[in-house]
């Protein structure tokens, strides 16, 4: 099965996904206690830092994606979250073992499908958080709302909802111009599932991955 990802404009904006919390000294560690807004243009801006000094990641490196996801973006993004959601009612189906397969496999998705967009960020990449809506202070689910600019286009709108959690505010979705991660794929998991189970959904994106 083939799953359609978003476009390269979109992709683009998605930079900050696959580099969030990346605080490599240059910034300090995002704090996921304080206001959601500030917390996701921490991330962000650490991010871009990384981005724009590693080669390695620029090019769109696996390994060297890898290495950053599993030091740096794993403690902010709930994955499984975020994979439970794209499987909607199939994942109380779901074994603990075929959770944890899935989810795995669809993060190594994620990093492959989005890691070619790393090559698109320059110097002048900045990421903006606009004012948060309604009355954020007291929420424990969000959107934080900001705006990818680049030299060489129009500013990209990317949305990130969040969840406030134990360990503070974690990453479990976002909307890049109006298309939603979770749904993107919600449709295509439901007709994998509904063909060849959980664990033929896990096949399909282990082979894609490994393509």
């Amino acid at each position: 099965m083939q799953f359609h990802a978003f476009s390269l404009l979109q992709r683009l904006a998605l930079t900050a996904v696959l580099g969030l919390a990346c605080a490599f000294g240059a910034h300090a560690a995002p704090d996921p206690n304080g206001a959601p807004d500030v917390f996701v243009q921490q991330t962000a801006d650490a991010a871009l830092q990384v981005i724009k000094n590693d080669d390695r990641v620029k090019r769109g490196d696996l390994n060297r994606v890898n290495q950053v996801v599993d030091q740096y973006i794993l403690p902010y993004v709930d994955f499984e979250k975020t994979t439970r959601l794209a499987a909607g009612p199939h994942w109380r189906q779901a074994t603990q073992a075929q959770r944890q397969a899935l989810s795995q496999a669809f993060r190594g998705t994620l990093i492959r499908t989005y890691s070619g967009a790393l090559t698109g960020v320059d110097n002048s990449t900045r990421i903006q958080t606009l004012p948060l809506r309604g009355n954020a202070a007291q929420a424990d689910d969000l959107v934080v709302r900001t705006t990818v600019s680049q030299s060489n286009g129009q500013p990209i709108a990317v949305d990130y909802r969040l969840e406030k959690t134990p360990a503070g505010w974690k990453i479990y979705d976002l909307n890049v111009e109006g298309i939603w991660l979770i749904q993107n794929y919600r449709n295509q998991f439901s007709q994998e599932i509904n063909q060849n189970g959980i664990d033929g959904l896990i096949r399909a994106l282990n082979q894609r991955n490994a393509s």
